[in-house]
């Protein structure tokens, strides 16, 4: 699952935990793990949606500034079908690593 570089960051600062991807079939698996360029993201769950249910809100908790702006990004190839996908961030194993030691 990859990311528009301009949504990483806060990816990576837990700021943007779901997207919505118009695929024709779910590309990712609950509790599977996505690698980014720094971490991975892994998925907690997908839910088909309609668009009626993509709202300004879901948009901004997505990290687009609306929903036209999530659209232009949301379509892959011929999809149809619209889903929810729900994620966490998980930092790459040195810096967990790090962390405890300095905790």
């Amino acid at each position: 699952m990859t990311f528009t570089k301009r949504l990483r960051e806060g990816i990576r600062r837990g700021e943007v935990t779901c997207s919505v991807r118009i695929w024709m079939r779910p590309r990712v698996r609950v509790g599977a793990r996505y690698r980014m360029e720094e971490g991975e993201i892994q998925v907690d769950s997908i839910q088909p949606i309609g668009f009626p249910d993509i709202t300004p809100e879901l948009a901004r908790e997505s990290g687009f500034l609306g929903v036209v702006d999530l659209l232009k990004v949301a379509k892959h190839g011929r999809g149809e079908n619209i889903y929810l996908i729900r994620f966490h961030y998980v930092r790459p194993r040195a810096q967990r690593m790090g962390q405890r030691k300095s905790g």
